[in-house]
């Protein structure tokens, strides 16, 4: 035990250095306002759903509203109806169960509404495709697979699980592709 310890005292402290800021997401706050003011007159609003992943994504979601991401900051927030929703933000591949509800939920947003695939098994099927690969669709006797086979999507986001950056990264394509489509 003391061995280690005089080890730690004699080598000191040695860290990595830390990432540089990823230069795509160094938009002006207030361009990105605009952005969305422009594209919904009002905030972001984005509705969650989990249609069968293993909460990998939504952990990396949740680090969204910390203090160093401040997705709220930007003019972003989750809200709990798809009703008051302008976005929805799905992970997992959709379970059969969970089929209807994605329809149901996708239905009750607003026009114009955008979807985002969240992680590998939203986009791909992931894991849970029939031959193991990130080449397949992911159906099964209880999954649907990919999202994109029970709703429209706009923008994937791939990743086992995505981090918050690239999670960031997909919501602000998603605006900038409708934005530019208007």
């Amino acid at each position: 035990m003391y061995q280690i310890i005089r080890q730690i005292l004699r080598s000191g402290i040695k860290t990595e250095t830390p990432p540089q800021p990823d230069s795509a997401l160094q938009l002006n706050d207030q361009q990105l306002q605009q952005q969305i003011l422009r594209h919904l007159g009002r905030a972001l609003a984005i509705r969650h759903v989990d249609a069968g992943s293993c909460n990998g994504c939504e952990l990396e979601i949740h680090a969204l509203n910390n203090a160093y991401y401040n997705i709220e900051g930007l003019g972003i927030q989750f809200v709990a109806s798809p009703r008051h929703a302008d976005m929805l933000l799905v992970t997992g591949p959709v379970s059969r169960h969970m089929e209807v509800a994605l329809k149901r939920t996708y239905d009750a947003t607003p026009e114009p509404k955008l979807v985002v695939a969240v992680g590998d098994c939203g986009c791909t099927g992931g894991i849970f495709s029939p031959d193991n690969s990130l080449a397949g669709k992911g159906e099964s006797y209880a999954s649907c697979g990919r999202i994109s086979n029970v709703i429209p999507v706009d923008v994937a986001v791939p990743g086992c699980p995505p981090t918050p950056t690239a999670l960031l990264q997909g919501i602000l394509t998603a605006i900038t592709k409708q934005t530019a489509q208007t």
